[in-house]
């Protein structure tokens, strides 16, 4: 059986964004739009500077894109969906053909 691929979410990978007095910080460049599936795994609270949050691991399957492909999803990059942002773990094939990848993320939220 196929997957359902259907939750729109948009790759972006970390670069480097100059601040315009000679430093800079970390911003996010899009990549372009994966379709997947996201399957929630395992959840824990967090406590990050005396507030409280969590923080779920997900699957989340899409398509597979060659090796060194832009599309190709790596474990510095996240997936964001609306308000939503998926930082990657690791990327494995989901399946022998390699038609498919499984992405191994985290979601992080603050109360």
């Amino acid at each position: 059986m196929a997957p359902v691929l259907n939750r729109r979410l948009v790759l972006e990978s970390p670069e480097r964004v100059p601040d315009g007095a000679g430093g800079g910080g970390l911003g996010w460049l899009e990549l372009g739009v994966l379709w997947g599936a996201i399957t929630p795994r395992a959840g824990r609270e967090l406590e990050r500077g005396g507030r409280q949050g969590s923080r779920v691991s997900h699957r989340i399957l899409v398509r597979a894109a060659p090796v060194g492909a832009s599309t190709r999803p790596r474990a510095d990059q996240r997936f964001r969906e609306n308000g939503r942002t998926f930082r990657i773990r690791a990327v494995t094939e989901a399946d022998a053909r390699g038609r498919f990848l499984t992405c191994w993320a985290d979601e992080e939220t603050t109360a």
